[in-house]
């Protein structure tokens, strides 16, 4: 039956998708990714009722539409919002929002520095996130409309790293980060993230800076409607879409959150699914945190479950999107998810908030999180992979049943990057060698790959290529 009104709905994909967003003050626009991915690459859409349906690329809404009118705006035809094009050079957070003040783009006097809900609403997932923090740029996709927008990449010789390209939001943090931080969200328009980052000055360093655009038009935009249906759901009449009022109440890895939302049946409805990143970061309340008012970052309309988190602390879950995060050279697709309690990362010998109640962050699909006992990356984010889900349901959505040909590597590209390839992709620390921390698989694999036990894995101890030995895909 479920398969049968899909297909249905899929007849929909004729009309015009920004025809969903009209008469709604908070339209969703959908994240623009056309493509499916399992715990490793790029993949065929799986069918209705087969494993790792019900991903992002399942169901398309709202698309993004937005135009470049030619006189230092653009505007975004789904949401009602303009924007300034060019965010200039980067500024301190003070400087950010003092700029909306002055700022006279096209003859406007009333920008305002966005929220990140607006901010969000310009992101994009058919971006590639650098490998690593100190990758060159060459080959990257951002996750914004680069056509419409200026966008820069952060630059070596400015002291940055090229994922430096955080965009300021007038959202503050109901807490603080880092130890004592405060903080303001900023969307990442190079690594597709949304983090906490400090408005004021740290240390020796001074302000961080930033990059700003600017918006106007539809000040409803971010502004939820919910409604409680009294049967398990509750509604939001500014998105249009449907919510389960509770949680799953245990956290699953990526491919069993798919499974449970497809299997959902709840208010005699059986067309559940799991939420893209932008249909889950649009219920986060940014005026609500487990610090500042001992909940989750959402409304109280809904039920949480309660948890421990690394470090002990009552806390609450991150929850699962359909949506997928992936690496240059479409490696690595990572699960994204939004984080309704602390964002927890190990920093100075201990477990800490590093990015805040409501930062969007990605990780393994699959696998142990024991294998990462101090967290990854910079600020030692920890490593979710049991997260628990929300379902939606409605909105702009409508099936898509298939994407874009699957585009496979150059033969030179073979098991892990061709004759030499695996090691060389993988081997951040220049030692000949692949460590379990710098594995991009799986990390239950990895003992298993370890033919010699040493510890390490050399090219002849390469995982195979998937889909019968044929060249690892990526996205076009």
């Amino acid at each position: 039956m479920k398969a049968t009104r899909i297909l249905l709905r899929g007849l929909a994909c004729v009309l015009p998708a920004v025809a969903g967003a009209a008469g709604l003050t908070y339209p969703i626009v959908d994240t623009g990714q056309e493509r499916c991915y399992d715990a490793r690459s790029e993949i065929a859409y799986p069918a209705v009722g087969a494993a790792l349906h019900g991903q992002d690329a399942h169901y398309e809404g709202a698309k993004p539409a937005c135009r470049d009118n030619g006189n230092g705006t653009v505007s975004d035809l789904v949401t009602g919002l303009m924007w300034t094009r060019d965010p200039g050079a980067k500024v301190t957070y003070d400087q950010a929002v003092a700029g909306a003040r002055t700022c006279r783009v096209a003859g406007h006097a009333d920008w305002r520095l966005p929220t990140v809900k607006e901010l969000y609403s310009l992101i994009r997932f058919d971006g590639t996130d650098p490998s690593s923090p100190s990758d060159g740029a060459e080959g990257l996709t951002p996750f914004l409309d680069a056509k419409a927008f200026k966008f820069s990449y952060g630059r070596e010789e400015d002291g940055d790293r090229v994922i430096d390209s955080q965009f300021a939001t007038c959202t503050k943090y109901v807490g603080r980060t880092m130890g004592g931080n405060e903080t303001m969200f900023g969307v990442n328009f190079a690594d597709g993230r949304i983090k906490g980052y400090p408005s004021g000055a740290v240390g020796p360093r001074g302000a961080k800076k930033y990059c700003a655009l600017y918006v106007r038009g539809n000040p409803a935009y971010g502004r939820n409607r919910f409604r409680d249906n009294r049967d398990g759901t509750v509604t939001d009449e500014a998105t249009g879409l449907t919510w389960q009022q509770a949680d799953s109440g245990k956290g699953m890895d990526w491919p069993s959150a798919l499974a449970y939302a497809e299997g959902l049946g709840l208010a005699g409805r059986d067309d559940w699914r799991l939420p893209n990143a932008k249909e889950l970061q649009s219920i986060v309340d940014y005026t609500r945190s487990p610090d500042a008012t001992k909940s989750a970052a959402i409304d109280p309309v809904f039920r949480c479950t309660a948890i421990r988190n690394e470090a002990g602390e009552a806390d609450f879950a991150c929850y699962w999107t359909g949506t997928s995060h992936v690496s240059a050279g479409g490696r690595n697709p990572a699960g994204v998810y939004v984080a309704f309690g602390r964002a927890m990362g190990f920093m100075r010998g201990r477990w800490m908030d590093v990015h805040g109640a409501g930062c969007q962050r990605s990780d393994p699909k699959t696998g142990d999180p024991a294998g990462f006992p101090e967290g990854r990356g910079p600020q030692g984010d920890a490593v979710r992979i049991l997260n628990f889900v929300r379902c939606v349901r409605g909105g702009a959505a409508v099936a898509r049943t298939e994407g874009p040909p699957i585009e496979a590597r150059a033969a030179s590209d073979g098991p892990g990057g061709g004759p030499g390839g695996f090691v060389r992709r993988l081997d951040r620390d220049g030692d000949g060698k692949v460590s379990a921390k710098e594995f991009d698989g799986p990390p239950e694999h990895f003992p298993h790959l370890d033919r010699d036990h040493d510890g390490f894995l050399s090219d002849a101890e390469a995982p195979p290529p998937p889909q019968g030995g044929r060249p690892r895909p990526g996205p076009r």
